[in-house]
């Protein structure tokens, strides 16, 4: 959580309150990979409360941060990327002119600001436009197979897990940062392509899935090699601090192939002729937001964590806690299930 509200409060601080909107929990492995390497390059700050996080004060990393600066680079960078993907396909609303000449404007200023943020810690920014301009002309050659389509993505992620190296003085880093990002990439891609699935079906909108013919025990064959690749990646790197490193990059990875393949199994299983509910953003809306100021106490009908006990819900691997960050009620080696600072257990 300090990586990520220090990754929006950054974005905040240096780009304006709408670069707040790219946030993502991907990005801030890239800070979460500097600190890990040398926490003195991370310092961190006391924030003022916040509406996300219950109306309480945090431990944020601060905007001087040369990872939380790299990690919004790259997270505008491909926000940017994506906007445009959306009006060269004129997607949904972005086909109205109005709409669209305001998101092109939104995403020419964050292509900018990430250049000058990248720029100004010695990365070169060019690739990751060059990944971002090259994945639509993939995807309009055809004939290609799932790896090459998602040879872009990799490409990206692996130059920025790579440049991390170099910030901490620890270039040995890079060649395992640069395995770690290429595979971290892949990954991602295809899981955001299996999540997507059924909706692109039913729309006609691209899948690379779909476009390549893949089956899906394939996709799955390919996601467990990447994550696999990505555990051996992270245990030749040269870490001060590597806990949570191995929480997100090892132990969070394979739990997100596993829930996403068990998700869409699940969204498949409907009867024949029955239409799955589409529930309405008015609905959905105030209660995921009730549930965030509740820091996951309050859980909608529609949840897969309803009625689930707390030891349930965080799903901590090992047996040193007796709670989780939902109760705040944990053993002494753990704060919480997700902030173990002990290498006693595996839970992160």
């Amino acid at each position: 959580m300090a990586h990520l509200c220090g990754l929006c409060l950054t974005l905040r601080d240096r780009h304006g309150h709408l670069a707040r909107l790219v946030t993502n929990y991907d990005g801030l492995l890239v800070s979460v990979l500097v600190e890990a390497q040398a926490p003195e390059l991370s310092p961190h700050r006391r924030a003022a409360p916040c509406a996300l996080r219950g109306f309480s004060r945090a431990d944020v990393v601060d905007a001087r941060a040369e990872g939380a600066r790299l990690a919004a680079a790259a997270s505008l960078a491909l926000a940017a990327g994506k906007i445009g993907d959306h009006l060269s396909d004129r997607d949904g609303v972005y086909a109205r002119p109005l709409v669209g000449a305001a998101a092109r404007r939104v995403a020419e200023r964050w292509s900018r600001a990430s250049d000058h943020e990248a720029a100004a810690l010695g990365f070169d920014g060019e690739v990751l436009r060059d990944a971002l301009a090259r994945q639509p002309l993939l995807e309009a050659r055809g004939g290609l197979t799932l790896l090459e389509l998602t040879e872009p993505t990799e490409t990206a992620v692996s130059a920025v897990f790579a440049h991390t190296g170099e910030l901490t003085g620890k270039p040995h880093n890079a060649p395992a940062l640069a395995e770690a990002g290429r595979l971290f990439g892949r990954l991602a891609h295809l899981l955001d392509a299996v999540e997507d699935l059924e909706a692109d079906r039913r729309n006609g909108a691209y899948n690379p899935i779909l476009a390549t013919g893949t089956p899906l025990a394939e996709v799955r064959r390919l996601c467990d090699d990447a994550a696999h690749g990505i555990e051996l990646a992270v245990a030749d790197l040269d870490l001060e601090r590597r806990t949570l490193v191995r929480a997100l990059l090892v132990g969070e990875v394979r739990r997100a192939v596993a829930r996403t393949f068990d998700d869409h199994r699940h969204g498949t299983e409907h009867p024949p002729g029955e239409v799955p509910k589409v529930r309405s953003f008015f609905v959905v809306c105030p209660a995921e937001l009730c549930k965030i100021c509740t820091c996951g106490w309050y859980q909608p009908k529609w949840s897969p964590n309803r009625g689930k006990s707390c030891r349930e819900r965080c799903e901590c691997p090992c047996d040193c806690c007796d709670g989780c960050s939902y109760c705040n009620n944990c053993c002494d080696c753990c704060r919480c299930c997700k902030r173990c600072d002990c290498d006693c257990c595996d839970c992160g």
